[in-house]
């Protein structure tokens, strides 16, 4: 009998990267609705929040290639190096842009002289995550990567 994972693509590692993926978003709704006491479906498909599935699939992706192809392999360091680096940039880069939109959508609140056509659309604040929410979502990737 095959593993129920073996079927979703054929590809047991790429598999694996998107059940976290999933799995990450998922979560990220029920935590919400937790907080929040609502229903927020644009969860399910926005960035940033707790877990970080950026960090989740790259995880998952990085522990599958090693059980599968082992740690000494060129596509296990190929996956280590990619996931360095995005949770390097879910942790910096897209944190600090999180950190802009919040100032910048304060300026437009606040600024009264200016034109109401200028300011259309509220900037997107939520973009990068907290390191608690990276930890978590990298955490959740490796469990992955070794149950499946």
């Amino acid at each position: 009998m095959r593993n129920v994972v073996d079927y979703l693509t054929g590809n047991r590692i790429l598999n694996v990267s998107i059940i976290a993926f999933v799995l990450a978003q998922t979560l990220k709704v029920l935590i919400s609705l937790v907080q929040n006491r609502k229903f927020d479906m644009s969860r399910l498909f926005g960035s940033g929040g707790m877990p970080s599935s950026h960090s989740a699939t790259v995880c998952a992706l990085t522990v599958s290639v090693g059980r599968v192809s082992g740690t000494h392999t060129a596509q296990f360091a190929i996956s280590a190096v990619l996931a360095i680096i995005v949770m390097y940039d879910a942790l910096n880069v897209r944190r600090q842009a999180g950190q802009h939109a919040k100032i910048l959508n304060y300026i437009i609140e606040n600024w009264h002289d200016m034109s109401p056509d200028l300011f259309q659309r509220k900037l997107k604040e939520l973009l990068g995550h907290t390191p608690l929410q990276v930890v978590c979502g990298a955490i959740l990737g490796i469990a992955l990567g070794f149950l499946m």
